[in-house]
């Protein structure tokens, strides 16, 4: 079983004179997923990441990577080929282009040519900063030097990519572009690990998530498992008549759990705890009662909710 597992973690630990900061952690993360890390600041998120990362030894518990363990006082050289970590901090070298940027770290791998050509053209394709390859890293936007970071942190064709919170403080349009390059490496069969805070963009790229407070892992399962245990479900109403009158009529119906009605709109937001064949009879009958429905939208509550609703649920 543990060769199908990129990442296992049994009982690790990591104990800051007197603060913990990861506590008796047990993580399964399958091949080929990716694994999306979350929690507020301080939860132990970036810990555990630099300690799978090797950058930070365990006080205590084990880690597999691909079935071989992580041992303490050692270089870890194989498994540190696999892995490619990006931190949240990593420095670029305002005074080098492109291209001889990603040269120096495919020679600190030992890509040999004509390898490391071809690898250096592959990446910055991969990445879209192809046109960019002569340019000084200096005049890059933001969005380009955390592709460029990605770039480097894939130049060596890892098995397993660990990425900590990679889209911070990016606008809308280069979280995308990130987004869209880290689908490509989880259909090339890349395993990923990603912490953010952005659980929008989380929810669009994950197989699974786990869920860290206070260096506790309290929640670990596939986004479909989640939503399935932790979701309600919910729809949106709106009509032509009076929404006090839509209101009323709602509460004749069962697996109706709450109603509310959304500031400053038309529009009536259920929670339904039924199924499918009797959310169309919901439907059926407020069209079979008049009233005049412009909008019977059914959706989820989205991984934010879950999580804070988790995090309350800790709280407490």
């Amino acid at each position: 079983m543990a060769t199908e597992l990129a990442i296992r973690t049994h009982g690790l630990t990591k104990q800051f004179d007197r603060h913990i900061a990861v506590h008796d952690l047990d993580l399964e993360v399958k091949m080929g997923e990716v694994y999306g890390l979350i929690g507020p600041n301080g939860a132990g998120k970036t810990t555990l990441i630099r300690m799978l990362a090797t950058a930070e030894e365990p006080t205590t518990g084990e880690i597999y990577i691909n079935g071989e363990r992580i041992t303490r006082d050692q270089s870890n050289s194989t498994i540190k080929r696999r892995l490619g970590y990006l931190p949240d901090d990593f420095p670029l070298y305002d005074d080098l282009t492109v291209w001889d940027y990603l040269d120096y770290f495919a020679r600190l791998y030992q890509l040999r040519q004509p390898r490391r050509r071809q690898r250096l053209h592959e990446v910055l394709e991969l990445v879209q900063l192809a046109p960019k390859r002569d340019s000084l890293i200096a005049t890059l936007s933001r969005g380009m030097k955390q592709r460029l970071s990605l770039a480097r942190t894939i130049i060596h064709e890892p098995v397993l990519l660990l990425l900590d919170e990679p889209v911070s403080g990016l606008d809308p349009i280069a979280r995308m572009q990130f987004r869209e390059i880290v689908k490509v490496l989880q259909e090339a069969g890349m395993t990923i690990l990603i912490s953010s805070h952005v659980l929008s963009d989380l929810a669009e790229l994950c197989t699974s998530v786990g869920i860290m407070e206070l260096g506790f892992l309290v929640e670990s399962a596939s986004l479909k498992d989640l939503y399935a245990r932790m979701s309600r479900q919910q729809i949106l109403l709106s009509t032509l008549g009076d929404v006090d009158v839509l209101k009323a009529e709602l509460r004749n119906y069962p697996n109706i759990e709450d109603v509310e009605v959304l500031p400053g709109t038309e529009q009536v937001r259920i929670a339904f705890g039924g199924n499918p064949e009797q959310r169309a009879d919901l439907l059926r009958s407020l069209i079979g009662s008049g009233i005049p429905l412009t909008e019977f939208h059914c959706t989820q509550e989205d991984l934010e909710t879950i999580f804070l609703k988790l995090g309350h649920k800790q709280a407490s």
